[in-house]
């Protein structure tokens, strides 16, 4: 595999927004961010959106499995009034043990959520607590490459599809909803999660994707570089995992495969810059999509270097609009 030079990103000219019908809506209470770490709130807090809050000790994305009850917020104004009444009386029965916000106790009250994105309806269960940690929540990440798919037109139908530490399932959910075939991938723990939102997504089983558990730098050699697209959002966030994460993308983006990450930038130019400035650009050629400054989310498109770059990547309709790159 040919050798690029460490710094050697592209796209300084990203892909013009096409607006999405709709965006992200969740029902709950006001927008706010992680406490103590410089982290977007998940996406249950994001920008115009309304939310219930979670535990304010939730780090960065990740994963985790609760039990118990739930909400399910409804996205649509005037939608679930029943659903909502039998929901209130539940509240008021757990503020009656807890009179503090039960949202302090989500560890053991998951949170179920519809999200509608680009038209689609997502429902998805969100387990906060300390066992699945940040992949216990939708981050605002993975909402701007759902919306990404949706508003590029992307020709999924058909595709295999995988997305790397999955989480919730929301992006790779979204991608089988637009017709890809999708495996949903992540740690062990976050594995009923995710065969539970795609049970409430896909409740016939057809069309819904496959769970199977992933760890970055031990597992992907099980996995045949045969994908034709791989996915991953806010996956990038811990420096002690970029160069098992790397392996693992070096395996599965093979030729004519391409990666679509986005990512929160955390921890400076050691952080999440650093993994796609330094770490990909000797292996792949890095091309940055889109940059959504208020979030300071940026979407990457990471194709292989033996590539070329006339060649077609197998996703063609994935390069419109891209041009040439512009240096910094």
């Amino acid at each position: 595999m040919g050798q690029g030079t460490p710094g050697d990103i592209e796209g300084q000219r990203t892909l013009p927004v096409t607006a999405c019908p709709d965006r992200a809506r969740v029902l709950g209470g006001a927008p706010s961010r992680a406490e103590g770490r410089g982290l977007t709130a998940p996406a249950n807090q994001v920008r115009g959106a309304r939310f219930s809050p979670a535990p304010s000790t939730m780090a960065a994305p990740g994963s985790h499995v609760g039990t118990g009850g739930g909400r399910e917020t409804e996205e649509e104004n005037g939608e679930g009034e029943e659903e909502e009444e039998q929901e209130g009386e539940a509240e008021a029965a757990l503020r009656a043990v807890f009179p503090r916000d039960p949202a302090l106790f989500a560890e053991f009250f998951p949170e179920r959520r519809r999200f509608q994105l680009c038209g689609r309806v997502l429902r998805i269960a969100e387990h906060h607590g300390p066992r699945l940690g940040p992949a216990g929540a939708v981050w605002e990440a993975a909402l701007s490459l759902c919306r990404f798919l949706g508003e590029q037109n992307l020709e999924l139908a058909g595709r295999r599809v995988l997305e790397l530490g999955a989480g919730t399932g929301i992006v790779g959910i979204f991608a089988a909803m637009l017709g890809a075939e999708v495996t949903l991938t992540d740690r062990p723990p976050a594995l009923p999660q995710l065969r539970e939102n795609v049970r409430r997504n896909f409740p016939g089983g057809t069309g819904g994707p496959r769970v199977r558990a992933l760890r970055w730098g031990r597992d992907q050699r099980r996995f045949a570089p045969k994908f034709h697209l791989i996915l991953g959002s806010d996956i990038v966030y811990d420096p002690s995992a970029f160069a098992p994460l790397l392996g693992t993308l070096r395996h599965l983006v093979v030729a004519p495969a391409q990666a679509l990450l986005s990512a929160r930038l955390r921890g400076g130019d050691a952080g999440t810059s650093r993994f796609f400035r330094q770490m990909l650009p000797p292996f792949f050629r890095v091309q940055l999509l889109r940059r959504e400054p208020e979030e300071d989310i940026e979407i990457y498109a990471v194709t292989p270097l033996n590539q070329g770059r006339g060649a077609q990547p197998i996703l063609g309709s994935l390069t419109v609009g891209w041009g040439d790159p512009e240096g910094d």
